[in-house]
């Protein structure tokens, strides 16, 4: 077997500090079962998962326990986030106390301005960001595909950003692939995930071959007929992703192109 052939399909990057092989970020929600979650991680073969704070603190007379006493066991990355808050100062706290609960001080930023598509509040995301920075949090902050609100969060010290593709949970897919590709180009050596908004496995291969770093998804797989068919889909998707954009995507063209040269073809087939 040659040296290419031996090669990994998912060689190692860093985010935050740690060194991975996987580019795929899956959420802990709306599995049909803990176990089902469990057979969906553990396939997928993420090594971060997000956490909601108030989902993992909430009553034990549910799942809850149970899917959080799993994650911990499978020894994986915890991205805890602050879902839920409408505000700085909310999602502030929040971050804090998920800090001392799950020892972390890895934090997914989300501040929701709007309940109509729930779109995050540029505004108190920065302000959120710039004070959690502060306090040594490392902040991976949901934000829509805006480039001047990217810079902002660059500005107060994020080192990762996390676009989104199109609304949380719509299965839109990348609703402006431009504006992605526009905070790519200006950020190049920024940490890029896309969050929200993925809804099929050729989304996710999109987005990594516009050089995404990474994904972030929950519903399209914890909501699909077989969640763990479809874990096993996206880490696909995202290898191949990644896989195309470092061999160097072909330009697209206007008009067509022989894959097969004139030169040297028999010359009865020049005559068909």
């Amino acid at each position: 077997m040659n040296d290419v052939n031996k090669k990994e399909t998912n060689e190692s990057w860093e985010i935050a500090g740690k060194t991975l092989s996987s580019r795929l970020l899956i959420g802990s929600a709306l599995y049909p079962s803990p176990s089902c979650m469990e057979d969906a991680i553990t396939i997928s073969k993420s090594q971060i998962v997000t956490v909601s704070l108030r989902r993992a603190t909430a009553g034990e007379n549910n799942d809850n326990k149970q899917s959080w006493n799993i994650i911990k066991d499978l020894g994986l990355n915890i991205l805890p986030n602050t879902a839920g808050s409408h505000s700085a100062k909310e999602a502030i706290t929040t971050a804090r106390i998920a800090r001392e609960a799950f020892g972390t001080n890895w934090i997914k930023l989300e501040v929701i301005g709007d309940q109509y598509n729930l779109q995050p509040d540029p505004f108190e995301t920065v302000k959120a960001a710039e004070v959690l920075i502060k306090e040594g949090f490392e902040v991976f902050p949901y934000t829509t595909d805006d480039l001047v609100v990217s810079k902002r969060l660059v500005d107060v010290g994020c080192k990762i950003l996390m676009p989104w593709g199109s609304m949380i949970g719509s299965g839109k897919g990348l609703m402006n692939p431009d504006n992605l590709k526009a905070i790519r180009n200006y950020f190049p050596k920024l940490q890029l995930i896309i969050d929200a908004g993925i809804g099929k496995p050729s989304h996710a291969s999109q987005a990594m071959e516009l050089g995404y770093d990474g994904i972030l998804l929950n519903s399209a797989i914890a909501l699909s007929q077989d969640p763990i068919k479809m874990a096993n889909a996206f880490r696909l998707a995202v290898e191949a992703g990644r896989l195309a954009y470092e061999a160097g995507i072909m330009q697209e063209r206007e008009f067509a192109n022989p894959s097969t040269p004139i030169v040297g073809t028999p010359f009865w087939h020049q005559f068909d």
